[in-house]
């Protein structure tokens, strides 16, 4: 479970609907995420999206420039950030896919920890590719030990992001059976 005295870069593994809605119980206090700008352009649900998350517009060097800038802000005077390292949901039946460079960045540039948190269940919740079923059952979260950052440089980003998803992906499949993977 993440300390509410300190804050952290937050990244979890992203399969489901879900997950959006599952990481605010399983991130205790105050946290910002990083959401897809599309997101805002849903009814009802947008105007409450823009409110929660920093968004950024993928496509643009510009925006991903500017949230980067915007959610290290918030590191250092607000909260926690909360992060998919994968981007969008993992359609690919290995335990996660490629992680992106943002998540490590930031926590380099900021000298915060990361702290990888795994969603069991949420796909059998709540697939991707039936966003109009739901079924219900447990939804379980696992904490991973926070992975210190204090004293990397970005010539150790590569290092850190593999040895986060090397963690992860032996937590999913420690906890979940994966074929062929």
């Amino acid at each position: 479970m993440p300390a509410k005295d300190r804050k952290n870069v937050v990244v979890m593994n992203h399969i489901s609907y879900i997950d959006s809605m599952v990481i605010f119980s399983a991130i205790p206090g105050y946290f910002r995420a990083l959401g897809k700008k599309e997101m805002s352009k849903i009814p009802i649900f947008g105007f409450v999206y823009k409110q929660l998350v920093v968004m950024v517009d993928r496509s643009s060097a510009h925006s991903r420039s500017k949230s980067m800038r915007l959610m290290w802000r918030v590191l250092k005077h607000e909260s926690n950030i909360a992060v998919f390292p994968e981007g969008t949901f993992n359609e690919t039946g290995r335990p996660l896919k490629e992680f992106y460079d943002g998540a490590f960045r930031l926590a380099i540039n900021a000298q915060t920890p990361i702290l990888p948190i795994l969603f069991l269940d949420a796909a059998e919740r709540w697939h991707y590719s039936a966003w109009w079923k739901i079924w219900p059952g447990p939804n379980r979260v696992v904490y991973l030990p926070e992975i210190a950052v204090g004293g990397m440089g970005m010539e150790d980003l590569p290092m850190l992001k593999k040895n986060v998803y090397d963690a992860m992906e032996a937590g999913l499949r420690k906890w979940k059976h994966y074929n062929n993977s």
